[in-house]
């Protein structure tokens, strides 16, 4: 394979991966800080994706990705009051989000399950013509994600530092504490949700404008690949402040589009790559453990070695 070969697939996984980790660090927000496992994830993505193409294409590139957000903060809002002011639980609450969400996706596309972007003006366009005849021409795909996974990078670090952001890694952590200490439980996870799905509706809004399509089905299998690399973020950085973390996760998201992207290279089926994707969950799961199985499976061995003896 060829250097140049080698960097497409390595821009390739940039790219994918960087647009992609912004779901992670929403579900790290979300599953890690605030500890609900929000399975809207797949339409959410959906959404933003559809409502940052339709205003696109209406004529407002730079309005999409706010009005991504805004869509993806909705999102959030109704999963939590399902959760919190309804008593459903926060799994079946993201299941019934994500079923509906559906339904809404195809509203906003008109009614179509594909919108087509080729000649609609997007973000990456508009970058597009400012990098011409500069050493970064053509980068535009790369250098979009970055600054947004940096700006949402900066955000965490500093929001999880202040008094709403700390209450909400308290409701994670012991809601009954949280409650016990004059603090409404109910009002930091609806903020944590909404924080959350927003980056995962911006998210889904750049992936649309950089393959300058959406189809209706463009977030399925998202949650999956979003927990994947949340897992082997936190197998490669552990333990550390919130910006560590967050960088590991977004490594996460890179790693596994790296491999993903290595698995089309060699002409797996499509088919296929659903189980690649489990198969990543797995190790991703089960490496810790069998890392902590280690020490004791040598002690083990050692003492078989001496009986032997």
């Amino acid at each position: 394979m060829s250097l140049s070969a080698i960097w497409g697939l390595v821009q390739t996984a940039l790219e994918l991966g960087l647009t992609c980790s912004l779901t992670v660090l929403a579900l790290f927000l979300s599953y890690s800080m605030l500890n609900v496992c929000d399975l809207s994830t797949d339409g959410c993505f959906t959404l933003g994706a559809a409502v940052g193409a339709v205003v696109a294409i209406a004529g407002h590139p730079y309005l999409s990705i706010p009005a991504a957000m805004g869509a993806g903060m909705l999102s959030g809002l109704i999963t939590s009051v399902l959760q919190t002011r309804m008593g459903i639980n926060s799994l079946l609450a993201g299941i019934i989000v994500n079923t509906g969400l559906y339904s809404v996706n195809i509203a906003v596309m008109g009614g179509a399950s594909l919108l087509n972007m080729n000649k609609t003006p997007t973000v990456f366009t508009a970058l597009k013509s400012l990098l011409e005849d500069t050493p970064l021409a053509g980068m535009q795909e790369l250098i979009i994600p970055l600054l947004a996974v940096a700006l949402v990078i900066l955000f965490l670090a500093l929001f999880l530092r202040t008094r709403l952001g700390l209450a909400i890694r308290a409701t994670g952590d012991n809601p009954d504490m949280v409650r016990s200490s004059s603090i409404n439980p109910v009002f930091t996870t609806t903020v944590g949700l909404c924080v959350s799905n927003a980056f995962t509706g911006l998210s889904g809004c750049l992936l649309a404008q950089g393959q300058k399509s959406v189809d209706i089905n463009i977030g399925q299998g998202m949650v999956t690949i979003a927990l994947a690399s949340l897992l082997i973020g936190h197998t490669f950085m552990g333990r550390g402040s919130i910006a560590k973390r967050a960088v590991g996760v977004v490594v996460g998201s890179i790693i596994f589009r790296l491999v993903y992207t290595i698995a089309l290279r060699l002409k797996m089926p499509a088919f296929m790559l659903k189980l690649v994707s489990s198969v990543i969950v797995i190790i991703a799961i089960a490496g810790p453990y069998f890392k902590s199985q280690l020490p004791a499976l040598r002690r083990r061995l050692a003492g078989a070695r001496k009986e032997g003896d």
